[in-house]
């Protein structure tokens, strides 16, 4: 019987564990980021050549041409875009949300998902910097630092950062 105890509250520890760390939806996310707010999805398909272009002179890898812009509109008005960049850290996946101003700077960096071990999760500090930055501004290890013990993590977040500033760009920065 002991044994049994033993076993389900170290079952119960695990599965508390698992959960530390639970996703989010996009939606979700931008509401509670941009409280009143409302979030309309807008889905696009990129044109071959475009992704081409963007591959080639930007050094994007895009996994698809299709992709996935969140606005985020208070009164009417555009406040803010959401993109949503899931890939493989090491061996598992990530999904990170990121926000952009309409002058196309990034507002905010958030993991919606991460399934790689927590230690390997940057602390939230950590994404502060991602501030205000631009395409141009946002290079590994010069504007965003490295974080040891992490640093898969902090370059796939930074490095798809870029690409989400660069598809706002492209896909939604004539209209503004």
């Amino acid at each position: 019987m002991y044994k049994i105890l033993i076993s389900l509250v170290f079952s119960l520890f695990i599965l508390n564990l698992s959960e530390a760390f639970e996703s989010k939806k996009p939606e979700e996310a931008l509401k509670q980021i941009y409280p009143l707010s409302t979030v309309e999805v807008k889905n696009f398909v990129i044109p071959k050549e475009v992704v081409e272009k963007l591959e080639r002179e930007q050094g994007l890898k895009l996994n698809s041409r299709m992709v996935t812009f969140y606005i985020v509109k208070k009164e009417g008005k555009q406040i803010a875009y959401g993109y949503v960049d899931i890939h493989t850290v090491r061996t598992k996946p990530e999904a990170v949300l990121y926000t952009i101003t309409p002058d196309g700077k990034l507002d905010m960096v958030q993991v919606l998902a991460f399934h790689e071990p927590l230690e390997y999760l940057p602390e939230e500090r950590w994404f502060k910097q991602f501030s205000k930055k631009d395409e141009n501004s946002i290079k590994f290890k010069r504007d965003i630092q490295n974080l040891t013990g992490a640093t898969l993590t902090s370059r796939a977040i930074t490095e798809n950062a870029k690409k989400a500033l660069l598809l706002w760009k492209t896909l939604l920065g004539e209209e503004i």
